[in-house]
């Protein structure tokens, strides 16, 4: 099967409300999975997709195919350093299972070329996120996030199940010159 064909376009802030209804519902799936049901509100909160989607260096993109918005994503691009972050990355609803998310990742990796490492970080429970980045992205787990481990960069609680524990990712594209 050939891997579907995907363009990146960036979002502006008239699109912004629903781009975040689309990835919180794409979040919710594992969380119900998980869970059974979702907490008190849409993970992640609208106010924590509103700082990520409004921190300095990010940009905010539509996933588009076949001419429809099928995802986004949010990444970090540190023009410095070429230390970029995969914010965050979904597929939306009803979109998934076609290797879009493989085409995604591809053309974000094609888009920022002169990256020199991505890191990203997901939630422990989430067994597809997981098989996603290290065997169909090529990244690697590098650190534990826990209650004893805690990421220094995301206040807790977080309102995921267990409160916080994540895995953090990176993948090494190029060597830094010099």
């Amino acid at each position: 099967m050939a891997r579907p064909r995907v363009t990146l376009l960036p979002a502006e802030p008239a699109d912004f409300p629903a781009f975040k209804r689309d990835l919180q519902a794409a979040f919710a799936l594992a969380v119900v999975e998980e869970m059974g049901g979702l907490p008190d509100g849409p993970i992640p909160s609208d106010a924590d997709l509103d700082d990520a989607m409004a921190a300095p260096n990010a940009i905010v993109l539509h996933i588009v195919h076949d001419g429809r918005r099928v995802g986004g994503a949010v990444v970090t691009i540190n023009r410095d350093t070429q230390a970029n972050s995969l914010d965050l990355l979904f597929i939306a609803i009803g979109n998934h299972g076609q290797g879009l998310g493989k085409a995604a990742w591809s053309a974000i990796e094609a888009v920022f070329p002169d990256t020199r490492i991505w890191e990203t970080v997901t939630p422990y429970f989430e067994k597809r996120n997981i098989h996603f980045y290290v065997n169909v992205c090529g990244f690697h787990i590098v650190e534990y996030y826990h209650e004893r481990n805690p990421d220094p960069h995301t206040p807790s609680p977080t309102g995921l199940p267990d409160d916080s524990d994540m895995f953090r990712f990176v993948k090494q594209m190029r060597q830094p010159s010099g």
